[in-house]
């Protein structure tokens, strides 16, 4: 006898439990409910019956996987968050009580919690981590630049500065920046690193408006997650290039506004021998005390003897850990000497015997070395001056990541310390403003230098090669700025809008094609100057010959071939017929090329029509449907391209009339 299973107990009612009931197993608050799931990254799913996973009921709810939450049950934080109810309940009720001193010392000892175990459970390799890291670059850069209130404490917006500083520093180092692009919404920027390509978008520097419908306790949730993320990735990259993380802050400098120059690089085998140097130090001074101790007791000699050899034993492992450091500074950790010392200071290693002198590299030779193409070092052979009215942190940034060093970029004073020259400098080449009163700087710095705006910059690297000042001119209207991750021939074929400025840069294929088409043509002239020649030299024979003239008029209709034929016998016998069957040959031809010309579009859009409807007939329904919605998708996206180009049009001829107008008025 078949078992009768009990309504509910099996199936999608198992599978899946509602927020409620999930909240209530878990005995937390919504808000904690929450977080938790952003950490962990547990989100609501769908069932495919609602009423059966809801017993029955039909109302609306949010569902999880049971799994997941039974899985939440086992988390640390969720303790760590009922050990805060509790500690906020004490130091409630000892501050009612005016018990400072006990509220105070809860204070000091409230409960905190780690996300390190969260981080390595969601991301299990570091390639993992690298493709979720464009949410929490875009999210740190926003909280960056947002002004300090009651939902942002000053604390978290410096300590989101200091992590985009830290990534903008790696970027620049490994020269991984591909694309730039200015929108509306911000500046993208595109990194490829360890084979990933990672957008992340910067806000301009305005005054953020805040909305009020913004839920700031979720937002710092996911902040307080990609904060965490952040702190790994930066340590691995930064020790895959040898160099010490996090790297040291100078705090004067960065009080001036220093931006990313307050960070002092240094590579991790010059740390090491710093704290070796530090540790002989200690141990001269340790074996000072001991001596100093053992002048008041008495040693034994076996004593004495078994810390000599302890001491020379040390010394010896010294001596090897420092020739090994040494070495592998100089190799680099993949074998090149790319990467060995990334601050101002001097790396001397010590000259053995046989040797003249130590190396000595620089972080300019190490700039000059990490360039491993061509655009990569684009403004190598520049220097910049950038004007107080533009962005100067993310100019900058862009720079030094294709290939301008720190010594040839400079800035006014105002927008913060550091500049490595002054505007009156004679080797600059370029000067970024971006205000259109410039009559008297440019009188200044007659032919020294040239004026450009800040798209100029971004434009040079997404077409890899520097382009002409003239269009970039301060008060000139600017080109069209076009963005480098749109595929313009995939845009193409879907029917989409294509600007003429970014078919030029694709316009070998289009140029053949017209030059076979102007090639056509010429043939085509030719046949029709050749019919016009012989028709000039019968003019006087084809005036009293009307059949002749209907004949050529229309020289496919084959029922005026015989009334032809019978003119030119009575004309002039058989020269007359062999001259009638030349012109009629050559007109013919003529027509059937100028038919074959107008009607080769038609009968082409005939046969793709022909054939699309042969294909939809061989279609099954669920199959017609769908190719019928993406035809009327690239219906409209072609109406909406169509759109654009008239609008380009018009904009291009008020233009040319506004033009016109001006050059009358001159005149």
């Amino acid at each position: 006898m078949a078992r009768i299973k009990k309504k509910g107990t099996s199936g999608a009612a198992k599978n899946y439990i509602t927020r409620s009931q999930a909240v209530k197993k878990l005995q937390v608050s919504l808000s904690d409910f929450r977080r938790l799931c952003i950490l962990k990254g547990i989100f609501p799913r769908q069932p495919r019956n609602v009423k059966k996973a809801n017993k029955g009921s039909t109302a609306p709810t949010t569902f999880f996987y049971n799994k997941d939450i039974a899985y939440l049950q086992h988390e640390p934080v969720l303790q760590s968050l009922r050990d805060y109810k509790t500690f906020a309940k004490k130091l409630s009720r000892a501050v009612g009580r005016r018990e400072w001193a006990m509220a105070k010392g809860l204070n000091e000892n409230k409960p905190v919690y780690r996300l390190d175990h969260i981080i390595k459970e969601r991301y299990p390799t570091f390639d993992d981590s690298l493709k979720d890291v464009d949410d929490a670059l875009s999210l740190l850069m926003l909280f960056a630049n947002l002004p300090s209130n009651a939902n942002v404490q000053p604390e978290t917006i410096q300590a989101c500065a200091r992590l985009c500083a830290q990534w903008q520093l790696y970027v620049m180092k490994a020269r991984a920046l591909r694309k730039v692009f200015l929108s509306i919404k911000g500046i993208y920027f595109q990194a490829e690193i360890r084979g990933q390509s990672i957008t992340w978008l910067v806000p301009y520097m305005f005054t953020q408006h805040i909305p009020h419908e913004v839920d700031f306790r979720i937002m710092s949730t996911f902040l307080e997650l990609y904060q965490t993320l952040m702190g790994f990735i930066l340590f691995k990259l930064y020790t895959d290039i040898n160099l010490v993380y996090p790297p040291a802050l100078d705090d004067a400098l960065e009080g001036q506004g220093a931006g990313v120059g307050a960070f002092q690089l240094t590579e991790q085998a010059k740390a090491a021998l710093d704290g070796l140097s530090g540790q002989d130090e200690g141990g001269a001074k340790g074996r000072q005390t001991t001596k100093a101790s053992a002048s008041s007791k008495k040693v034994s000699a076996s004593e004495v003897r078994r810390q000599i050899k302890a001491v020379n034993a040390t010394q010896a492992e010294d001596d090897q850990e420092v020739d090994a450091m040494i070495g592998g500074a100089e190799a680099g950790p993949s074998g090149s000497s790319a990467d060995v010392a990334l601050t101002d200071d001097f790396v001397e290693r010590p000259a053995k015997d046989g040797e003249e002198s130590a190396r000595l590299i620089t972080l300019a030779d190490l700039d000059a070395s990490s360039a491993s193409s061509p655009q990569q070092s684009l403004f190598s052979p520049y220097y910049f001056y950038i004007s107080r009215e533009c962005p100067r942190g993310v100019l900058e940034f862009i720079l030094r990541s294709f290939g301008a060093s720190t010594s040839q970029i400079g800035w006014d004073e105002v927008s913060g310390s550091g500049s490595a020259f002054k505007e009156n400098d004679p080797r600059i080449t370029h000067h970024i403003i971006d205000r259109p009163a410039v009559n008297s700087a440019a009188r200044q710095h007659e032919g020294k230098r040239v004026f450009v705006q800040p798209q100029w910059v971004v434009d040079c690297i997404n077409s890899k090669k520097i382009l002409g000042a003239a269009l970039y001119a301060p008060g000139q209207t600017l080109p069209p700025h076009l963005s480098p991750f749109v595929d313009d021939d995939e845009v193409r074929r879907r029917g989409g809008y294509v600007p003429a400025e970014a078919s030029v840069q694709n316009s070998d294929a289009q140029t053949a094609l017209e030059k076979a088409e102007e090639e056509e043509d010429d043939s085509d002239d030719e046949s029709v100057a050749d019919e016009q020649e012989v028709a000039e030299d019968d003019d006087d024979k084809v005036a009293q010959r009307p059949a002749l003239v209907a004949l050529l008029a229309d020289p496919l209709n084959e029922d005026l071939v015989a009334s032809a034929e019978l003119e030119a016998e009575a004309a002039g016998g058989e020269d007359a017929l062999h001259e009638l069957q030349e012109a009629h040959d050559v007109a013919k031809k003529a027509a059937r090329k100028r038919g074959s010309k107008k009607g080769r579009t038609t009968t082409a859009a005939q046969d793709e029509e022909e054939a699309k409807n042969m294909a939809k007939m061989l279609m099954s329904n669920r199959q017609r449907k769908l190719y019928t919605k993406l035809s009327y998708s690239q219906g409209k996206r072609g109406e909406e391209a169509r759109k654009l180009a008239e609008k380009k049009q018009k904009i291009v001829k008020a233009d040319k009339k506004k033009a016109r107008t001006g050059k009358a008025k001159s005149g």
